[in-house]
């Protein structure tokens, strides 16, 4: 029977002839099959070996690249961070200071309303006062005569001194919907500005009335607005209408004043003569 643990020429055993003519040729296939094997599995091992030391270097590159990019993107954010910090400081800084600016202009307003209108109260007062004097002089005969006349000569001046209040309330009205429009250019309320100005620095009755640098107060300080949704310009501005019941008081106590000066003249005249 045949020895199944023991085919014959399927281990590698010596030739016990030797390698003489007509030897077996069995034991040098089994190493000219091994050669190659031994080959390939050292060619697979530093094939493995050089494999694994270039996913190593990728791998250890791709973590410092995930490094470096993470350092600049918290470098940035961190700078982002700081920058918005400081801008939303300074709008807060720039916030307060607008808020104690707006509370000055409010308590000068206040004050200056207040002064204006003791002034008119005072200017109530001497009106009352030559209108008294008026009734009296009046009552008095030839001067009452004397008085009316001297009235009538002044009431051209003080025509035309009413006549420059309305045309000046009307641009003081234009001005300050200029002023409170969203879309009128600065430029043009500006302009409309140094207008009025040059215009009362003309007239006589602007500077007898001092006009100009009621002006000026009116501009610098008159920032009151009515609602978005208002369609009366009248409605816009406070201070300069104070100072328009002011202007107009002015001009009546002027009528009885230049009268009063024109009838004291004469009677200076006719003492000297």
């Amino acid at each position: 029977m045949n020895n199944l643990n023991d085919p014959p020429r399927w281990n590698i055993q010596p030739d016990p002839r030797g390698r003489g003519a007509g030897a077996g040729d069995g034991n040098q296939w089994n190493y000219a099959l091994l050669v190659p094997m031994l080959g390939l599995a050292a060619f697979r091992w530093i094939w493995t070996k050089e494999s694994q030391r270039e996913i190593q270097k990728v791998k250890a590159q791709y973590e410092k690249d995930v490094s470096t990019i993470k350092s600049e993107m918290e470098a940035r954010y961190r700078e982002t961070l700081t920058e918005r910090s400081r801008a939303a400081a300074t709008l807060e800084l720039q916030l307060e200071k607008e808020k104690q600016r707006v509370k000055g202009y409010k308590q000068a307003l206040v004050s200056q309303s207040q002064q204006l209108m003791e002034e008119r109260k005072q200017l109530q007062q001497e009106r009352e006062a030559l209108e008294g004097e008026k009734q009296r002089l009046v009552k008095s005969g030839a001067a009452g005569a004397v008085l009316h006349q001297a009235l009538e000569r002044e009431n051209n001046w003080y025509h035309r001194a009413t006549a420059t209040l309305k045309e000046l309330e009307g641009e003081l009205v234009e001005r300050q919907n200029a002023y409170c429009s969203l879309i009128q250019p600065r430029d043009q309320r500006l302009e409309m500005e140094k207008n009025m100005l040059l215009k009362v620095a003309k007239d006589p009755i602007g500077a007898e009335l001092d006009l100009e640098s009621d002006l000026k107060d009116i501009f610098k300080r008159d920032k009151h607005c009515a609602d978005l949704l208002n369609m009366d310009k009248r409605k816009n501005g406070s201070l300069m209408w104070v100072y328009l019941k002011y202007w107009q008081l002015q001009v009546t106590v002027q009528k009885y004043k230049r009268a009063e000066e024109a009838i004291l003249g004469e009677k200076i005249q006719s003492h000297t003569k």
